[in-house]
């Protein structure tokens, strides 16, 4: 068997788009030859350092967000929603306190990304179908219990998201994805005979797995494969 493909996936709880990509890479894990790696970063730090400016920020393109997502919502198989003051729950409120304590779980899990995963999938069902809160400590508590942690690792990571440890791993983190060339997220970064190949947002996964010579399904592969 050939040796797997390393894909890193760079992204933010507070970004819909990475909701998407982050479920489609989560069930091409077991399609394709690849090795899968999360890289939980801060997307108000890629903005930032790229100079980009938000498509909420942009009025025309703020309008369309709301009724693209509504359309991907239903194709991708994820249940987005767009939270009832959008503009408050991206940019007032952000996800700083929410990356920080996703990366301080992820530090604490030794044996795979499991934690990690159910851990952000929570988040984003918070703050992109249930329009709920994603900063304060009992909001990342409760994510962090239904995505099956015991309270004790919950205060643990609770604790360590407030560390400058973990607070540097976020800054490099996000440095790293700026020097691959992001401009948003998801961001995602194929290594293939020891090149990099970088891809930005939700939309290029047929382009990437002609590039890495993967054969793509649809955003639900699971169907695609029973259909035919």
């Amino acid at each position: 068997m050939t040796s797997k493909k390393v894909i890193e996936l760079f992204y933010d709880v507070v970004s819909p788009y990475s909701w998407l990509g982050f479920e489609v890479m989560c069930r091409y894990r077991q399609v394709w030859n690849i090795e899968l790696k999360l890289r939980p970063a801060f997307l108000g730090g890629i903005m930032h350092g790229s100079g980009n400016k938000p498509p909420g920020l942009v009025p025309k393109k703020f309008l369309y967000m709301a009724k693209d997502l509504n359309r991907l919502a239903g194709y991708f198989g994820v249940p987005l929603q767009t939270p009832s003051d959008p503009f408050e729950a991206m940019f007032n409120k952000g996800s700083l306190s929410a990356m920080r304590f996703v990366t301080a779980v992820q530090e604490r899990e030794k044996d795979g990304d499991k934690q990690v995963e159910q851990v952000c999938r929570e988040l984003w069902k918070r703050i992109w179908s249930d329009d709920k809160d994603i900063t304060e400590p009992g909001s990342l508590s409760e994510a962090a219990m239904k995505a099956g942690l015991s309270d004790s690792e919950i205060k643990e990571a609770l604790k360590l998201s407030t560390t400058k440890e973990i607070k540097d791993k976020l800054k490099r983190v996000t440095q790293e994805a700026l020097d691959h060339g992001a401009f948003g997220f998801p961001l995602l970064v194929c290594h293939v005979n020891g090149k990099p190949e970088m891809f930005f947002g939700s939309d290029r996964f047929e382009l990437m797995a002609h590039c890495i010579g993967e054969k793509w399904l649809g955003p639900q592969p699971g169907k695609s494969a029973a259909k035919l």
